[in-house]
């Protein structure tokens, strides 16, 4: 990030942008934010470190949806979010 910029997310984006460069997936698209939010949501609902296994569990079922033709990426990547979404509902729910 330079100094001039004001965009708290410029960082995160190049650096994705970066990464999928490298991994050779360029394009593909990303709700940064969706993904921070359930990262977050498992953070403080589970414990810290559900949050990167709980993104990283989602893209690896979206992956493996469309490697296998059972849903294009996006598709699969949206209903993994509802599904960890709903179960962090669940279990934040049953805690207080």
């Amino acid at each position: 990030m330079t100094a001039e910029s004001t965009d708290p997310h410029e960082p995160i984006e190049l650096w994705v942008k970066e990464l999928a460069h490298h991994l050779e997936v360029d394009g593909i698209e990303i709700d940064i934010d969706a993904v921070l939010a359930l990262a977050g949501q498992a953070a403080h609902t589970v414990v810290r470190p559900a949050a990167p296994v709980t993104t990283y569990l989602i893209g690896y079922v979206a992956g493996l949806a469309e490697a296998t033709g059972q849903a294009d990426f996006q598709t699969a990547s949206r209903a993994a979010s509802r599904v960890a979404a709903e179960l962090l509902e669940r279990r934040s729910g049953a805690v207080g």
